[in-house]
Order: structure tokens, then C-alpha cells, then sequence
């Protein structure tokens, strides 16, 4: 098709007609999946499925990161003309990549919520997708692992984070976003052993056996150092990428509920997940974007961003194991 034409087109999220392709229509206008990709729920061939878990009943303070998942949709649009920099796999043409919409649930029930994403998430990898999930508050990670879990067995964790959500936290009908990885590795998702948190600037003296990369390490030490002592824990088994958009400092990504001075730059950021190229990543998500608070949309950007560099090193490792279906 020539790119006349292509950019005569509207709502591809609806009118591809298959999964892979990039997309010129206007970034202003047309129906908004995560970039562009079709709209399905039946995910038949579909190799990584994005789904948005509009959740945010979980916060200790500002709410609104229910709007994240719209507002990352939004922003990805930025991304879908062209292959992502600095890599040489694009999700976009060598895997079949949709858009799985929302997550439906009722919000006057919350604590029927963590069945039902629990259900949600088994619903997609049963069809043989991978997921990448769009939040939400940072409990949401928790069914995720679960499910993950009950497919890979106990998980390492790489998580991007300003807080390490292990305080304790024995009564597991409560649904707290600083609780959720203190029950996932009391619970059995998650191997300690073969997990490691960056970015992490707020005091809790129990970090469970996970390794500690704090931003102080980062900023000190640099990426590449980040990166070998991250491939040094969490080895050759399946791992879960977890990227609360706090991670960053607020001057990158004022938009989330519990921010914090001193955080990671966009760059280090970004440095750090694409030299992660190679790791057995098999799902993730981005979490606690919360458009109310950023005018600028600035942090709904470096949500998509993070969210585009997930979907890059998931298809890179399934790449690199012989794993990715033509």
C-alpha cells in the first residue's frame, strides 16, 4: 500500500483486518488502541495481548490511575508510524500483537475484583497469549502474577518501583497496592531469590530476600551496572516485568499518586530496559499512571513508552529461544 493511501486511512483499530503493520492515520483523531493495533477478544493467533485493568480502590493516596489505561492508549499513538528506536525486533510487524480492550468489572464490588481479574488474566493466557497490562493501581499485579504463576511456576520479578510493597500485610482479603508483593511471594507467585527491585527510594527495612537496586545504586553506578546485577539474579527462568511509573522521578513523571523525589530520568529508564534484551520475560505491566495529576500528558508518554520497551524485550526473548511464530 503506498503511504498515500495508508494515510487516508481511520480507525485501523478496527479495520486492519489482522495483527501486524504500522499505522499513519492522523494521531488526533481514530478509534485509540494501544498502537494502533486491532481491536479483539478473540485472540486466536495472537502472540501478545495488551489489556487495560482500570483499577485504582487499592491507593494509600491519589486516586485516578483508572484513567492510565486510556491515557497510555492515547499516548502510544505517538509510536505507531515507525519500528522502536534502538531496537531490532518491532512488535508491530514481527509478532501479532492486539488490543484486548478493558477489563470489565463492577466498581461498587471491590472485593469481588481480584477473582475477577484473576479470571481475566486466565481468560487470555488460555488462548495462548502473552499479556501485557495497561493499569490501574499497583495491586493489580498481583491476580497477574497469580495467573502467570499457575502457568510458569514461581516467577522472578524484575520491578521498577520508588516503594517495595512488601510491607507486611497477613489478611489477604485486603486489596492494597503497597501490600501486593508481600503476599505474592508469601503466596508462592514469586521467588525471592530471583528478584530485584530498582529504583527504590522509601525506607522498609524488610525487603523479603529481594535484591535491592535502589535509585541511589542507579545514579552512583550507572545502567550497565543496574542491568549485569539485575541478569545476575533473576538468571535464565520466566520473569515478570513490573513498572510502576513512580519509578521515575516526579520531574519525568509528576502524573502518579504517591510520587517521590530523587527517582530514575526517562533515559536511565530507557537505557536499562532495552540493554535487559534477552531476559525469559513472560508478561508485565505499567502501572500508577495517573493523568489527572500531569497537565503536560508527559507521564501518560513515559507510560507508553515503558509499555512499547516491555513488548520489545518480551518478543526480543521469545526471538532469542526460538519461539516466535511466523
Amino acid at each position: 500500500m503506498a503511504l498515500e493511501d495508508a494515510r487516508n486511512k481511520v480507525d485501523t483499530a478496527l479495520t486492519r483486518g489482522g495483527f501486524r503493520g504500522h499505522s499513519f492515520e492522523n494521531t488526533f483523531g481514530g478509534a485509540v488502541s494501544f498502537l494502533r493495533r486491532s481491536y479483539a477478544k478473540d485472540l486466536s493467533g495472537v502472540d501478545l495481548a495488551v489489556t487495560g485493568v482500570p483499577f485504582d480502590q487499592a491507593v494509600t493516596n491519589r486516586p485516578g490511575t483508572r484513567f492510565g489505561p486510556r491515557a497510555i492508549r492515547e499516548a502510544s499513538t505517538l509510536q505507531a508510524f515507525d519500528p522502536p528506536y534502538g531496537w531490532d525486533i518491532d512488535p508491530m510487524t514481527d509478532i501479532a500483537m492486539a488490543d484486548a480492550g478493558d477489563m470489565p468489572f463492577d466498581y461498587a464490588a471491590v472485593s469481588a475484583f481480584p477473582a475477577a481479574l484473576l479470571a481475566h488474566a486466565e481468560g487470555i493466557l488460555a488462548q495462548g497469549a502473552a499479556m501485557l497490562t495497561l493499569g490501574g493501581d499497583h495491586y493489580i499485579t498481583l491476580p497477574l502474577l497469580q495467573a502467570h504463576a499457575a502457568v510458569h511456576g514461581p516467577l522472578g520479578v524484575i520491578q521498577f518501583d520508588a516503594h517495595s510493597d512488601t510491607w507486611a500485610d497477613d489478611d489477604m482479603s485486603r486489596i492494597d497496592h503497597g501490600t501486593m508483593m508481600y503476599k505474592a511471594i508469601r503466596l508462592g507467585f514469586v521467588d525471592p531469590a530471583r528478584s530485584v527491585q530498582v529504583g527504590i527510594r522509601t525506607t522498609n527495612p524488610d525487603t523479603m530476600g529481594v535484591t535491592t537496586c535502589d535509585s541511589r545504586f542507579v545514579h552512583e553506578q550507572g545502567c550497565a551496572a543496574t542491568v549485569a546485577r539485575i541478569r545476575e539474579v533473576v538468571g535464565e527462568g520466566p520473569v515478570y516485568l513490573t513498572f510502576d511509573i513512580d519509578a521515575l522521578d516526579p520531574a519525568y513523571a509528576p502524573g502518579t499518586g504517591t510520587p517521590v523525589w530523587g527517582g530514575l530520568s526517562s533515559a536511565q529508564a530507557a537505557i536499562i530496559l532495552r540493554d535487559l534484551a534477552g531476559v525469559n520475560m513472560v508478561g508485565g505491566d505499567v502501572v500508577e499512571v495517573n493523568p489527572a495529576y500531569d497537565a503536560t500528558g508527559a507521564t501518560a508518554v513515559a507510560g507508553a513508552h515503558v509499555a512499547v520497551e516491555l513488548a520489545c524485550l518480551w518478543a526480543w526473548g521469545r526471538r532469542a529461544r526460538g519461539l516466535l511464530r511466523r
